[in-house]
């Protein structure tokens, strides 16, 4: 049996490993956060509905199954990644992720960007003159 010796870098390594691991959380959050925040603009623009509750509802219930599935898919691509290597695995997430993205357009309901998301929001406030 061998045992390995410590390289005085593996502090540096986990302090590495660490700082990566703080940005993805907060980036995670952030991701959280915006949904949260236009919520009720995406619940308006992709589930209109005659009631904002139930469009609110699917929105927000779209969010969580992304959440449900995260770890299926993590499983599925864990074990891919065991048979066929971790670059196989990350090649096939990324090309999954194009397909998805490139489907987007297709199902969205003639959302443009060029559409400003004040637009939907009541004035409440004269513009200074």
């Amino acid at each position: 049996m061998t045992t390995r010796t410590v390289s005085p870098e593996a502090p540096v390594k986990v302090h590495r490993v660490i700082i990566a691991a703080s940005i993805g959380n907060a980036l995670e959050w952030f991701d959280i956060l915006v949904y949260g925040f236009f919520a009720a603009t995406i619940s308006k623009q992709f589930f209109p509905a005659a009631d904002e509750t139930v469009s609110l509802l699917l929105t927000l219930g779209t969010f969580a199954v992304a959440y449900v599935v995260r770890p299926v898919g993590a499983l599925v691509l864990g074990a891919y990644a065991d048979r066929a290597g971790r670059k196989r695995a990350l090649m096939l997430s990324i090309r999954l992720m194009m397909v998805a993205r490139s489907a987007r357009p297709a199902t969205t309901s003639g959302v443009t960007s060029t559409r400003p998301v004040s637009s939907s929001r009541p004035r409440t406030w004269s513009a200074r003159r």
